[in-house]
């Protein structure tokens, strides 16, 4: 069992045991490690510590939940999102497929692809020159499947297994941040109409350990009748974990639907939100 799969299966087993507050010894006894090598192997490569993880699981999601839609919408405006302007001043800028290429069907174009480990699982990336633009976890959907969706939105594009030319895709989330304190910049090149490329930027305004309704973001796009149409598009995201619709839950605090999995979405949910936690512990620290 590699590292990644042991993060993935402890994660796995305190979100299924999260009630019953597993102590440290008993978690990492799941995974056949010391509590010792597990506290430090954990906090390496999932960049919080077991007893901050299980903490972010057990938080009432209400508490995450954004209170209104008026800061995501505020946020929305200053950027422009109504008028389909590209975000700026954010760490992951979002490029849609311009219509010369839509119409060349990615003709001429090299996409890499490769599949990499992360804590919740392993995932399939590929990449244009300009960016990444799909990235899926195969458990859920398999790696022919993915490979197929690609070639269907750039069918004369050529395909080629290049994983030293993705890797960065994944390392990405879980590397320090620049030594200013900002993320590095991270480039995204999408295919998607005009509202799913709206639907996409917003949930890029989602902070960091908070989540947002489908409401939210319908309201947040000027069309507040649009939740169910906000839903497919979020669905539709072709770029898991860096378009974080993992963030998008129902106005109850029900979870709502996510295409790579449910489990999944709760880990990536409790990693982010300790990760929040931790950054606003050092600052008021």
């Amino acid at each position: 069992m590699n590292d990644y799969a042991r993060i993935e299966k402890a994660m796995a087993f305190m979100v299924a045991n999260a009630a019953h507050q597993p102590s440290l010894e008993t978690v990492a006894a799941q995974v056949h490690l010391s509590a010792f090598h597990f506290q430090r192997l954990f906090c390496r490569y999932a960049g919080v510590s077991p007893k901050r993880f299980l903490q972010a699981l057990t938080l009432a999601r209400g508490k995450q939940l954004i209170a209104s839609a008026q800061s995501l919408t505020d946020t929305a405006q200053a950027l422009g999102l109504s008028g389909g302007s590209r975000l700026y001043d954010h760490f992951v800028t979002l490029e849609a497929v311009t219509p010369g290429e839509f119409k060349r069907q990615g003709e001429g174009v090299e996409i890499a692809y490769g599949i990499h480990p992360t804590p919740f699982g392993e995932v399939l990336v590929a990449t244009t020159p300009r960016g990444i633009c799909r990235m899926g976890f195969i458990a859920a959907t398999p790696k022919e499947e993915i490979l197929t969706q690609l070639a269907a939105d750039w069918p004369r594009s050529t395909l080629r297994h290049q994983p030293d030319a993705t890797r960065y895709a994944v390392e990405a989330l879980f590397e320090a941040k620049q030594n200013d304190g900002t993320p590095k910049k991270l480039p995204l090149h999408v295919s998607g109409s005009n509202f799913q490329m709206n639907v996409w930027r917003a949930l890029l305004m989602i902070p960091d350990g908070q989540l947002a309704s489908y409401s939210h973001i319908a309201q947040a796009l000027g069309a507040p009748k649009s939740s169910r149409a906000v839903g497919n598009a979020v669905g539709a995201n072709p770029v898991a974990l860096w378009i974080p619709c993992h963030r998008v839950i129902q106005q109850s605090g029900a979870l709502g639907g996510y295409r790579w999995g449910l489990d999944v979405k709760r880990k990536v949910q409790a990693w982010e939100a300790a990760q929040h936690a931790e950054q606003l512990e050092s600052a008021h620290g």
